[in-house]
């Protein structure tokens, strides 16, 4: 048999024309590899994320933040115009979330959360929501679904906790760059896997986190529900300093079933500095209508 090889190889090429199997050649885009590409150890990886979350304790971040809804459920999305406004953060758990309506300034929506209930002032609709962080009933509105922890899990990004385990694999994508050539680049990353820890022998996957080996900066998390869906997806670009902190100042926030995102950039932060307790405060008239969310 091993002797005949060649021969029916000879044969079957002689064959391939007759029968219209021939090869083709098609030209597809050239992809470099990244120029700069870093290595570490899955410790200091976790303690990079660690680093980073701790020397956050407070944010002051005038924004600007757009919306979409929609998607493959609905056939359609539909965006809404972009508002510029602030958001305050403290940690625990304490948020505000003021924007502007265009061009008159005046509030479109003001939220505040202490982590546990949240209360949501909208004056152009002469209405306000106050309810718990957990959504127990969901709407078919998706963004009614919108609670704080979707700012603070997005925008903090933490490493294992103590009741978790972290395992690490490498991984490739490409990227085009933003350059007059539009050039492709195969960048490779590391993506940790943060899992519950295990009762017998079943652990769930609570985050996916996708470092970047060009800078080992997060581009991407990932957060699941207990049945292993994806509740939220976070993508994080163009990294700025603020002082001594490294943040991304483009962070889009994708909620695949509640079927919205929002996208977020920041136009000017603050880290660190002291936010006093009435940044947190929101009174609402006693004019408007309080619906209660659960």
């Amino acid at each position: 048999m091993f002797g005949r090889s060649p021969a029916l190889l000879a044969m079957l090429c002689l064959a391939l024309p007759l029968t219209g199997c021939v090869s083709r050649t098609r030209m597809v885009r050239k992809v470099r590899r990244a120029p700069v590409v870093q290595s570490t150890s899955l410790d200091d990886l976790v303690k990079g994320i660690d680093r980073r979350y701790s020397e956050i304790q407070t944010m002051n971040l005038i924004v600007e933040i757009s919306a979409a809804t929609g998607g493959g459920q609905t056939g359609e999305v539909k965006e809404y115009p972009a508002f510029s406004g602030y958001i305050f953060m403290r940690k625990p758990a304490d948020l505000r979330v003021l924007l502007l309506v265009p061009v008159l300034r005046s509030k479109a929506m003001d939220m505040v959360s202490d982590g546990r209930s949240f209360k949501l002032l909208i004056p152009p609709r002469n209405k306000a929501i106050v309810g718990t962080n957990e959504v127990r009933t969901p709407s078919k509105n998706g963004l009614e679904n919108l609670r704080p922890s979707v700012f603070l899990e997005s925008m903090l990004i933490q490493g294992p906790k103590t009741n978790e385990i972290v395992s690490r694999t490498q991984d490739t994508r490409v990227i085009e760059t933003t350059d007059r050539d539009k050039a492709l680049i195969e960048l490779p990353d590391y993506d940790l896997q943060i899992l519950s820890k295990p009762e017998g022998q079943i652990a769930h996957t609570d985050r996916v986190l996708h470092i970047s080996r060009d800078n080992l900066l997060p581009y991407q998390q990932e957060i699941y529900d207990a049945t292993g869906q994806i509740v939220t997806r976070a993508n994080y670009s163009n990294y700025q300093s603020y002082g001594p902190v490294q943040f991304p100042s483009k962070i889009v926030i994708e909620r695949p079933l509640d079927q919205y995102s929002l996208t977020l950039t920041i136009t000017k932060g603050t880290f660190n500095e002291k936010l006093e307790e009435d940044q947190f405060e929101l009174k609402i008239p006693d004019t408007v209508p309080v619906q209660q969310m659960k």
